[in-house]
């Protein structure tokens, strides 16, 4: 039996969509630089409670900052409902059949921002650990969540997006015990595909590690500040 190959004409196209978007990323780094914003890509399976722990980092966020999150999703707009309950700026990207976010919808989404005057922006891309790997969209950091329901070894299957992420976080933390999570099979999976990522374990529901990312991505920030001033 015969391999099957790629179709050239395929292959050409989806490299020029790639660097299509690779142009426009660049630019809206570039952007959100000027700007002063701070931009953060959640990426994740379906389920693994991204919005509920956005919601909360939102709210938290908002007391001392300016925070805008953008959400994308298949055919809904109920998790930027969802989200606004935060307060914050929120839009909803609907993607159709695509199942995942590209550059060109953040910059057409944020089209109209007064993004002088936003610190924090945070993209909640479609719930998908495939498609998402391939597309830059202008954020400082990548973030992957892996919620405790999921099983130890998702890092291993996703090796791509793992590889790609700045940051992983353990979601739903207070379940991991009556899920029968066990830590030391994630991070011995974790860590054989990206040695030394940072890692924090949160739970929206009771509040666990959720100062201690905040923390973190205040420092990052205040780090980013100070690398765009001395240029």
């Amino acid at each position: 039996m015969k391999e099957m190959m790629l179709n050239p004409r395929v292959v050409e196209i989806r490299q020029n969509v790639l660097k299509k978007n690779d142009i426009l990323a660049r630019e809206l780094r570039k952007q959100f630089q000027k700007a002063g914003v701070y931009v953060v890509n959640l990426v994740s399976s379906p389920g693994a409670g991204k919005t509920t722990l956005l919601t909360e980092i939102l709210t938290r966020l908002r007391q001392r900052y300016s925070v805008a999150a953008l959400v994308g999703d298949l055919a809904t707009e109920n998790d930027a409902k969802r989200l606004r309950q935060s307060g914050a700026k929120v839009r909803q990207i609907t993607t159709g059949t695509v199942c995942h976010l590209e550059a060109d919808m953040i910059k057409r989404s944020v089209e109209g921002w007064d993004l002088e005057n936003i610190d924090f922006l945070f993209i909640e891309n479609v719930g998908n650990l495939v498609c998402p790997a391939s597309y830059d969209l202008g954020e400082n950091q990548r973030v992957i969540l892996f919620s405790v329901t999921e099983g130890e070894d998702k890092p291993v299957k996703y090796p791509t997006i793992v590889n790609s992420a700045d940051m992983a976080v353990i979601t739903k933390i207070d379940l991991a015990e009556a899920a029968g999570f066990q830590r030391d099979l994630f991070y011995k999976a974790l860590n054989e595909i990206r040695p030394g990522i940072p890692v924090f374990e949160v739970s929206a529901r009771t509040g666990e590690g959720i100062d201690e990312w905040i923390s973190h991505l205040e420092a990052a920030k205040k780090a980013f500040e100070q690398a765009a001033g001395s240029f």
